[in-house]
């Protein structure tokens, strides 16, 4: 982490609040694939160390820490938004939808949020946007790997389905491999038809 990765929490706490939940997303920019987003409710006292932004981690460790978040938070929300509904209100819409509805699964209910990002999310309870918080707040790093490691896990599954993409090792990003094989073989019903990468195929 890049600061104290409890500051942000502590700054809360101190201001009456308990439940304090970090959100993140991810998958913003792939050509394919729905964006996942995770609210985590962390313990005060919480034996995770070394807990940083996804992007940061290896994928061996990214796992390591989604079933250690698992067993300790207090409470995890998953939001999904699929590629149609991306597509019909934009990826900045569905990234803050998704947010949103993985706000709305926890239980109990938070009475604060600390949102990873620029944008505040629709939403009642009291939040606080923190740019790059995924790689200085606590609680925003641990939504960043449960939302990384479950669309992961999503797109794995999507790989099965449509072999051809490589959808297992690209994860749906417009990796080389990928776009060859849209113009090879067009597009599923997973791709996002407005992303350029796909559009052009349609």
């Amino acid at each position: 982490m890049d600061t104290n990765p409890e500051q942000f929490e502590n700054e809360v706490r101190k201001q009456g609040y308990s439940r304090i939940a970090g959100i993140d997303e991810a998958g913003r920019g792939p050509l394919a694939g729905p964006v996942v987003a995770a609210a985590v409710i962390l313990p005060q006292e919480l034996s995770l160390h070394h807990l940083d932004d996804s992007k940061r981690l290896s994928p061996k460790r990214r796992e390591q820490f989604f079933d250690a978040i698992y067993e300790q938070a207090v409470c995890i929300g998953i939001g999904i938004v699929d590629p149609a509904e991306i597509d019909r209100i934009n990826i900045l819409q569905a990234s803050l939808l998704s947010m949103r509805m993985a706000v709305d699964n926890l239980r109990p209910a938070p009475h604060y949020l600390l949102v990873d990002g620029t944008f505040p999310i629709r939403s009642p309870v009291p939040q606080q946007v923190i740019k790059h918080g995924d790689r200085r707040c606590r609680c925003i790093a641990a939504a960043s790997i449960i939302a990384k490691v479950t669309r992961d896990r999503l797109m794995g599954l999507y790989d099965e389905e449509f072999p051809e993409f490589g959808f297992g090792q690209n994860k749906g990003y417009g990796t080389e491999k990928h776009r060859a094989a849209i113009r090879t073989f067009g597009y599923c019903w997973i791709h996002r038809k407005t992303f350029r990468g796909v559009r052009e195929y349609l």
